[in-house]
């Protein structure tokens, strides 16, 4: 076997370290449509915003809780747009005044406490060479900032950095799924930190929507129980997808996510923050032919007076429950759904009934929607039906997400989505799916050629990803174009980052870097990150499907966290590549009824996945283990503690319904290279398959590939009910690992 490209700088990457860089230069300034952002996040001034002292406060909160040790190192002031910034959002970083008020080094100036954290975080990487980024790829290094009294100083009058676009879009309708569902307000608040640090200004608030429902309807609680999905699929049955699959939702849940909702808003109003709440998409609670399982929801007509009444009534309860914080209201009627006709006139009529019950709620509605449904229904959604919706509300009042720009750019196609306000966004991941994946150069450049272009109308940028905690040096790219005018030198771009990445200099390291740009973060298959690994997502086919010539794409102290998480995840990466060629080999050896072969094949596939379990075991963040502790803390009864791990351990595996020779449609959708879940799951899996591919072959029988389907089912739905316990810390050592892997598979 010859080994699968990203191998030979695999032996560089075990040294992980790298090299600094001066402070980057200023952006640039607003476009046209600065007038409509600005007005969608005012709304006409009714909106509660923090006040300057709260944001302030804020801002040193974030700073308190990052960097507790230079608490007084920093001082933050919030300025308006029309002074220091010029018209623009902006951030100032600065030397502070000669008496250094109160031990202050450095003054961070903004229009808003994100702007404040994102100034400190603009400094702490370009002054510092510090990195953030999530506990999970690695947390952050900050052993490269000098003590308190020491801190870089800034030259001349300070440095000055504006956002082109006013807009930082943050998460998919669905990572409340495939990422927050299990967290607590701990797990939040380093998020919303995060975010913060990151310029997000604009973040998706969906967590405790079901509570709202519950107290906007005089419905019973069986009909909730039959409408609400199971807290890990809880992001479809609000699109509509299905309803009532791993629920119903205890009031015990119904009740916490309010109460975390409402923390999680009142964080990021501190902050400066807006908020996007969901809104009704027009799906109802209802029973098909009296079956009250997991389909289908019913979708009101829009003529019905129901419709504006159950959208405003929801709209109205939020405000009831939260304040007036947000003009901006998500909805997505068709996301993954397509509507009963393609008539113009009646999407026209739907997108306006929409928006009316929005409006009716809040008179200064704005409708930010997901333009993932003309990627995926493109069949459908031809030009004038694209038309019919985006026209349908006033000028203004919509602002669609270019949800999968980093890929297949919709403005592009459709003359700047008609005429209607747009954001610029990264889909990147799918199912929280783990791989080391990215499009660097488009991310680098495609936000600017669109805002650049003829009549743009282009509005922010954003991070849609379905799932999170992976790959980082895509988030940070991606999260610095928020305020950058120009494009990036990626390369370049990568030298400072992987310095402070690791905290040292090393120029082998810095030519891997350069290997991966040129590879894997540089994938142009159209495919974007949805692992189909053989390992993780197993072919529900007969061998003899296969034909000789299938190949799979093919990809590559707090500085020692950094170290080992990439370390484990390169490796990770470069074992399961090998692995998708060892299947293949075993299916040809099969196919050619080559025993010896198949059995050297089947040996060496099996071992594969147990290695990668024994090497993930050795990182805290590649564990099965804490995903099903933290779903089952959630619970207070011994009910909602079985319910809550089999909606955990369903989701990472076969996700949705089966039958006892069919597996879901959408097995695997949601797979995790976690160790825990190969050895237990994925490891049995594979073993049941190849045994009765060697049974065959030897008494010359064909393949029989019901009788495995029923035989694998009945397996993960025992493992799915199941109890058994997984590690929630790492063992072994992950560097000796790595090197014993690379000597085994690859020297």
């Amino acid at each position: 076997m010859r080994p699968p490209t990203p191998l030979p700088f695999l032996p560089l990457l075990l040294l992980l370290l790298l090299l600094p860089s001066p402070p980057a230069a200023a952006a640039g300034g607003a476009d046209g449509w600065e007038a409509i952002g600005a007005a969608a996040a005012a709304g006409g001034g009714r909106r509660r915003v923090a006040s300057p002292e709260g944001q302030e406060a804020a801002a040193a909160g974030v700073l308190r809780r990052l960097l507790p040790s230079h608490a007084r190192s920093f001082r933050f002031q919030i300025v308006s747009k029309g002074g220091v910034c010029g018209g623009s959002s902006c951030f100032r970083i600065s030397n502070a005044d000669g008496s250094r008020r109160n031990g202050a080094e450095i003054l961070i100036q903004g229009t808003t406490a994100v702007e404040l954290a994102s100034g400190l975080h603009w400094y702490l990487k370009y002054w510092c060479g510090a990195h953030i980024s999530w506990d999970k790829t690695g947390g952050a290094q900050l052993a490269s900032v000098p003590l308190p009294g020491s801190l870089p100083q800034v030259k001349g009058t300070g440095v000055k950095i504006e956002r082109p676009v006013p807009w930082n879009y943050y998460q998919n309708v669905v990572t409340s799924s495939y990422s927050f569902v299990w967290w607590d307000w701990k797990r939040w608040e380093k998020e919303i930190d995060w975010m913060a640090l990151q310029g997000i200004n604009l973040p998706l608030a969906f967590t405790g929507q079901e509570a709202i429902w519950q107290k906007s309807f005089n419905v019973t609680d069986r009909d909730l129980d039959d409408f609400f999905g199971g807290p890990a699929f809880l992001a479809w049955a609000r699109m509509g997808n299905l309803h009532g699959w791993g629920g119903p939702l205890s009031q015990n849940w119904l009740d916490q996510q309010l109460t975390l909702q409402n923390k999680i808003l009142s964080r990021m109003i501190e902050l400066g923050m807006v908020p996007v709440l969901p809104s009704f998409s027009g799906n109802v609670p209802n029973t098909v032919d009296g079956d009250p399982r997991w389909c289908c929801t019913y979708l009101l007509d829009p003529s019905d007076a129901l419709f504006i009444d159950v959208g405003q009534a929801f709209i109205r309860q939020q405000m009831k429950e939260y304040g007036d914080i947000t003009n901006i209201y998500n909805c997505d009627t068709f996301n993954e759904n397509t509507p009963p006709t393609n008539e113009p006139a009646y999407i026209s009529s739907l997108g306006s009934a929409i928006y009316e019950a929005m409006s009716r709620g809040n008179k200064d509605a704005v409708w930010l929607m997901q333009g993932w449904l003309f990627y995926s229904d493109a069949a459908f959604w031809k030009e004038p039906q694209m038309k019919a919706l985006l026209h349908s509300v006033p000028t203004g009042k919509m602002i669609v997400l270019d949800l999968f720009a980093d890929v297949k750019p919709i403005w592009q196609m459709s003359s700047q989505f008609y005429g209607v306000p747009y954001i610029w966004c990264m889909l990147h991941n799918f199912g929280g799916n783990i791989e080391m994946y990215g499009i660097l150069d488009s991310i680098a450049s495609g936000p600017i050629d669109a805002r650049t272009s003829h009549n743009s109308t282009m509005v922010g940028v954003g991070m849609c990803m379905e799932g999170i905690e992976h790959n980082p040096v895509v988030y940070e790219l991606m999260s610095e174009m928020a305020f950058r005018s120009q494009k990036v030198e990626v390369e370049d771009w990568l030298k400072i980052y992987s310095y402070r990445r690791y905290g040292q200099s090393n120029v082998e390291v810095e030519k891997a870097w350069g290997i991966l740009y040129h590879t894997i973060y540089n994938c142009t298959d159209g495919i974007a990150d949805h692992n189909k690994d053989y390992i993780v997502e197993f072919p529900d086919i007969s061998p003899n499907s296969f034909s000789s010539d299938v190949s799979k794409r093919k990809a590559i102290s707090e500085v020692k966290k950094h170290r080992r998480y990439d370390l484990v995840d390169l490796t990770r990466q470069s074992l399961s590549k090998l692995a998708n060629e060892v299947y293949l080999d075993a299916m040809n050896a099969y196919r050619k009824k080559d025993s010896n072969g198949l059995n050297f094949y089947t040996k060496k596939f099996l071992e594969l996945i147990v290695d990668i379990d024994t090497l993930l075991a050795s990182d805290d963040n590649f564990l099965l283990g804490p995903w099903l502790e933290d779903a089952k803390s959630l619970a207070r009864t011994e009910n909602e503690r079985k319910q809550y791990e089999w909606n955990a351990r369903t989701q990472v595996t076969m996700w949705y319904d089966n039958t006892k020779t069919e597996q879901s449609k959408l097995h695997d959708y949601a797979n995790k290279f976690w160790s825990g879940l190969l050895k237990s799951y994925y490891l049995p899996r594979a073993s049941k398959y190849f045994s009765r591919l060697t049974k065959g072959l030897q008494e010359n029988q064909s393949f029989q590939l019901e009788e495995w389907r029923k035989d694998w089912i009945a397996y993960s739905n025992e493992w799915q009910s199941g109890k058994e316990l997984y590690a929630v810390k790492a063992t072994g050592d992950a560097l000796a690992i790595s090197s014993s892997l690379f000597k085994k598979y690859f020297s």
